[in-house]
């Protein structure tokens, strides 16, 4: 029972994120702060469970990035909507997940499951935009020091950051996907020396589709 507890957390994470866009909307921006808090302690929670008592999943594999996708695409085009960040920006968020949802469905589709983590970058990532919410929502809620201009600058900064993660997880994903890609095709249609099957499967060990963070 409780090793399904990671799924659960993942299930209650894509579960808050009406609640939350709808307290953004509304002007409870309060509220859809501490929501959207407690979504993202969900997402460490439940891979530090997962890790720690060894509940990992093939489900939780899926539902645990399709989350974040949801969660993070959702806000971010909420709040370019309300123009607390430059559209611009939350486009970059955007499409650089809807790409690496249809990349990756698509190279299962064709070639199948490769197995493999998520990068450094795409981590990185995905924890900027988490702060960079968290801030953002923050200063709209008038909330001490993120609410002053003195930081103002540094918000900006981290916004950049976030920018420029995004588009390089993005090109990164594409570049290794397409190495990837061509691999498989090949493998497909050529037999293959045993030397030369080892290199497919090792070349194989990327993030898998859909888990990029």
């Amino acid at each position: 029972m409780w090793r399904h507890l990671p799924n659960a957390l993942c299930v209650l994470r894509i579960l808050l994120i009406v609640p939350i866009a709808w307290a953004l909307l509304h002007g409870a921006v309060l509220t859809a702060l501490v929501v959207f808090a407690l979504a993202a302690f969900t997402d460490a929670l439940d891979g530090f469970l997962a890790k720690r008592f060894h509940w990992e999943s093939e489900l939780g594999k899926r539902l645990d990035p399709l989350a974040d996708k949801l969660l993070l695409v959702t806000v971010f085009v909420v709040i370019a909507l309300l123009e607390w960040v430059p559209f611009w920006l939350a486009a970059a968020a955007v499409l650089r997940d809807l790409l690496i949802t249809v990349g990756g469905l698509t190279y299962l589709y064709l070639y199948g499951d490769p197995k493999g983590q998520p990068t450094f970058i795409s981590k990185a990532n995905t924890l900027l935009q988490v702060v960079l919410v968290l801030w953002v929502v923050g200063a709209a809620a008038g909330i001490g020091v993120l609410a002053s201009p003195a930081v103002a600058p540094l918000m900006a900064a981290l916004g950049a950051l976030t920018f420029s993660t995004t588009v390089v997880s993005g090109l990164d994903y594409v570049l290794t996907y397409s190495r990837k890609a061509q691999v498989a095709y090949q493998a497909k249609r050529l037999p293959q020396h045993p030397a030369t099957a080892a290199a497919t499967q090792a070349a194989s060990r990327v993030s898998p589709p859909l888990a990029e963070g």
